[in-house]
Order: C-alpha cells, then sequence, then structure tokens
C-alpha cells in the first residue's frame, strides 16, 4: 500500500510537471505569435514607441543654470547620515548655493513615531550644521492623523517651537492632508478642518514659511481612458489616481486650499508643484492675485509650463516676485531640462520622464531679472537666514 502511494505521488508530480511544461510551451508560442503578428502590423505599445524627430532646430542645452539658484522643493531621507560631500560637488556644479530638504522628520511622520521624528529632524540638522551650515536647509514634518486628540494641540505646538529653535527652517505639509487622511472616527480631514487653524497661526508666530502640496494633477481625478493626457503614467503608476468613489473631487480639494490660504494672511505658504494648476495659468493668476502670502515653485510641473510658452512666460513676467524654484525628487541631470526651459529659446525639447506627458516643450527665454528672482531672490526674501552672500 505504501509502495502504490509513493508511486502515485510520482506520477502524480510527472503529472503536474508535464502540464507546466505544456503550459509553458502554449504560452511562449501564444506570446511569440503575437510579438510576430504586431511586427507584421507594425503594432507596439505606446511605451516602446520613441520617434527620433528628423526637427531640425537649434539646441542650447544647459548643465549650469545662469544664475546661482535656490532649490525649495528637495527631499533626501537619509540626510542624518548622508555623506554631504558628494552632493555638495554636484550642486556646486549646477551652481545651486542652497537646497531644502523638505523631508526632515523621515519616514517616521508616516508611521507616527514622533521619537524617531524628533531624531531624524535633529541628526539632519545636526549633520548639515557640522559639515556644510550656509548649503541646506531642512523643514520639519507633522503627523496629522493625531488630530483630534486631547493632547494633539499642545503636543504640535511645543513640536514646532523646538524644531523653530533647533534650526528647522519651515513646515511641509503632505498630500495625504485632504486626500486620505481620517481622523480618530473614520472622516477625511479637510485641508481647511479648523482643528489644523492653530498650526498655520503657530508657524506665522514662529516665522516659519509652510509649504504644502495638495491633491494632485487634474487628469489624476478624472476616467482612465483613451482622453486622459495622463493615460501612461496611469498605466504605469496606477495607485497615484484619485477615483472618485474613493477620493474627494479635485476641486473640492483645491477649494479647501485656497479657503485655508485665505483665512491666515498672515502665514507664508509656498503652494507647492504651481498648486497643480500650471495647466491653467489663468486660475492661479486668479489665485495669485486674491492670496498675497502665498508663493508658487514649479517642482514636476516644468513639462505643463514648457508647453505653453507664450502663456508660461507673461505669467512669470507678471508674477515675477511670486515664483521660486524647485524640483522636487533630486536628479542632477534633470535639472538640465529645467534651465534649458527657463533660460532659453529652444523648440521642441524632449522631456525626461513620458509618463509626465506625451508631448514636447518649449524654451521660455525668461529675462535676466525675472530668472534673479526665481533662481534665488525671492526666495531670500522668504528665508532671511540664508547667507546672501552666496550670490554675489
Amino acid at each position: 500500500m505504501k509502495f502504490f502511494s509513493f508511486r502515485f505521488l510520482i506520477k502524480l508530480l510527472v503529472f503536474f510537471i508535464s502540464l507546466s511544461l505544456l503550459l509553458l510551451l502554449v504560452f511562449g508560442i501564444s506570446y511569440y505569435t503575437i510579438d510576430r503578428i504586431q511586427k507584421k502590423n507594425n503594432l507596439m505599445d505606446i511605451e516602446d514607441y520613441s520617434p527620433i524627430s528628423t526637427l531640425v532646430v537649434p539646441q542650447n542645452p544647459k548643465t549650469r543654470s545662469k544664475f546661482p539658484f535656490i532649490d525649495v522643493h528637495s527631499h533626501h531621507w537619509n540626510m542624518p547620515i548622508m555623506n554631504l560631500d558628494n552632493l555638495i560637488e554636484e550642486m556646486d556644479s549646477l551652481n545651486m548655493k542652497y537646497q531644502i530638504n523638505l523631508s526632515g522628520s523621515g519616514f517616521a511622520v508616516f508611521s507616527g513615531k514622533q521619537d524617531l521624528m524628533d531624531l531624524n529632524l535633529s541628526k539632519s540638522i545636526n549633520n548639515i550644521k557640522k559639515n556644510y551650515p550656509e548649503r541646506f536647509g531642512v523643514f520639519v514634518n507633522l503627523d496629522l492623523s493625531k488630530i483630534g486628540r486631547k493632547d494633539f494641540k499642545l503636543n504640535t505646538e511645543k513640536y514646532l517651537l523646538n524644531a523653530s529653535k533647533i534650526g528647522a527652517t519651515g513646515l511641509k505639509i503632505y498630500k495625504n492632508l485632504g486626500l486620505n487622511l481620517k481622523d480618530g472616527e473614520g472622516n477625511r480631514v479637510k485641508v481647511d478642518d479648523d482643528r489644523l487653524q492653530f498650526i498655520w497661526e503657530k508657524c506665522a508666530e514662529l516665522n516659519l514659511p509652510v509649504l504644502i502640496h495638495s491633491g494632485e494633477p487634474i487628469a489624476f481625478f478624472q476616467n482612465i481612458d483613451k482622453y486622459n493626457e495622463r493615460w501612461l503614467h496611469a498605466k504605469q503608476r496606477p495607485s497615484s489616481f484619485r477615483p472618485s468613489d474613493k477620493y474627494p473631487s479635485f476641486e473640492i480639494v483645491m477649494n479647501e486650499q485656497y479657503n485655508m490660504f485665505k483665512k491666515n494672511p498672515k502665514t507664508t505658504f509656498i503652494n507647492a508643484h504651481m498648486g497643480w494648476y500650471g495647466n491653467n495659468l489663468s486660475k492661479l493668476d486668479q489665485q495669485l492675485i486674491d492670496l498675497p502670502n502665498v508663493y508658487v515653485e514649479f517642482g514636476a510641473v516644468i513639462n505643463e509650463l514648457g508647453r505653453q510658452p507664450v502663456s508660461a512666460r507673461k505669467f512669470f513676467i507678471k508674477h515675477q516676485d511670486r515664483i521660486l524654484f524647485g524640483k522636487d525628487n533630486y536628479n542632477k541631470e534633470e535639472y538640465y531640462l529645467y534651465f534649458q526651459v527657463l533660460e532659453t529659446s529652444d523648440e521642441y525639447i524632449e522631456y525626461f520622464r513620458k509618463r509626465h506627458g506625451l508631448w514636447r516643450l518649449y524654451g521660455l527665454n525668461l529675462p535676466d531679472s525675472v530668472l534673479k528672482k526665481v533662481y534665488h531672490q525671492n526666495a531670500l526674501k522668504i528665508f532671511p537666514s540664508i547667507n546672501s552672500n552666496l550670490f554675489k
């Protein structure tokens, strides 16, 4: 009986191995056949389509900004233990004199572990002070998931005060506020929630600018179909999209943010990513007129500006005192395109990330006087602790 059972198991094993090989063979043949048909009919995935332009126009690529600049939007999650020498070397090659790390409290802010947040912030600031005190700024972050708790206001005010004392230069608010941040009762926390009002007031008192990221590009809230210009992004990063059955609409989140700005005229706000209105500059124009306490930076949205060079140039000139240079995720080579779009009149510039838009960019050819303000003069007004001699 044992012999029979063992024999049966061997046969069963052989059967499954044979079946697996057969399925692999069938799938292999199917894949090969489909691939041959696609090639025969000249079919390909949009991700594979990378045409080499035959357009012959002047190109003036830039590897260094025309004037020294401050990047107000960067992220270095390992700054507490980071060897800053290599980063400084790259910054010098770009003509970047000062960089702000918005992730001062580290990943711990998303786990709610206050002791780790404190440690990450203090070690980040100490690393800077010890090595390059005049080249970096660090923003503090808050765990807003504790909203509504009895000691939330008192602890948060203490944390902001301590962060300011040890050298934090501002407060960064992440995009979960207004999108998926919930209070203790499971309700979405709105951007203009009255329970957060004390934070903006405290920042005004401490002279801490607030850089806030609210919402996402409007296309991320729309249906994912052939009409969505960010369809490729949905395919590659589906979690970035905000379906209406799970999230509030783009308009709701942006209106909440506007109301919060309006209620706090004494607080200096930096609206990240052009407030996601880089594709609607007339809307952003009206907001900047209405909100004299709000600045904008263009991290991760240079692609929106470069596809409308005439409108964008007019916008930059009109609001030249309210725009800051921001890049978002740090990558040395990606700065080159920012310089080219801002400084030249080049045409049909290829963007470095296809999922951000399947279009080419055009240079704004900004006047030197505007470039200087965008690159550093506006930021120096907001952050007086930055050594202005670095820009002479």
